[in-house]
């Protein structure tokens, strides 16, 4: 028998575009879904909890109580403390800005040749990991022509990015270690 555990469930662009979702919402809804332990970090859509049963029954399930309750469809990537913590370790590039520096984590593995086409696409620094994208802003985020669009339409895959200090207060938050405080909201 399997132990629930907890996990990192990261939604996609929320909060921005006019897909207004609120945390507390967010919290309700996975507790309604049987999770437990639940709690939020920051506005962007970052949810820790401990999700009853299979962990991507539970993903799909809160994004069906979101389109429901909200009228708009955002996908849940979700990660374990450790996976979270594996990703942040295998960060490729310089971390002198950790804003500048984030983990796209994708719904499933790129093809190669789209690794490659990405690759040859970016003004930016960006490697591929497993589900991974890590990306190394070198302006900053907001300047950057290497958009959520041109991501998803050339790996062939979602995902949602969030910056290593991000990631690492998720760790915190999630059980998992990290070395930073971190304030849920």
């Amino acid at each position: 028998m399997n132990t629930p555990t907890s996990r990192v469930l990261l939604l996609r662009a929320v909060n921005v575009g006019g897909a207004t979702l609120p945390m507390a919402d967010l919290r309700t809804m996975a507790g309604e879904l049987g999770a437990t332990d639940v709690s939020t970090y920051i506005a962007s859509g970052n949810l820790v909890c401990t999700p009853p049963g299979d962990p991507a029954l539970f993903d799909r399930a809160l994004e069906a109580a979101i389109q429901v309750r909200f009228g708009f469809f955002r996908e849940v990537i979700s990660r374990t403390p450790a996976e979270l913590q594996a990703a942040l370790s295998a960060y490729p590039f310089d971390r002198a800005r950790p804003k500048w520096c984030h983990i796209y984590f994708l719904s499933g593995t790129p093809t190669p040749q789209s690794i490659a086409a990405l690759q040859s696409k970016s003004p930016e620094e960006v490697s591929v990991i497993g589900n991974d994208l890590h990306v190394r802003y070198r302006g900053g985020v907001a300047a950057s022509k290497l958009t959520t669009k041109l991501i998803h339409q050339t790996l062939g895959v979602v995902g949602t990015g969030r910056n290593l200090d991000t990631v690492e207060r998720l760790i915190a938050l999630a059980g998992g270690g990290g070395n930073q405080a971190f304030v849920p909201c």
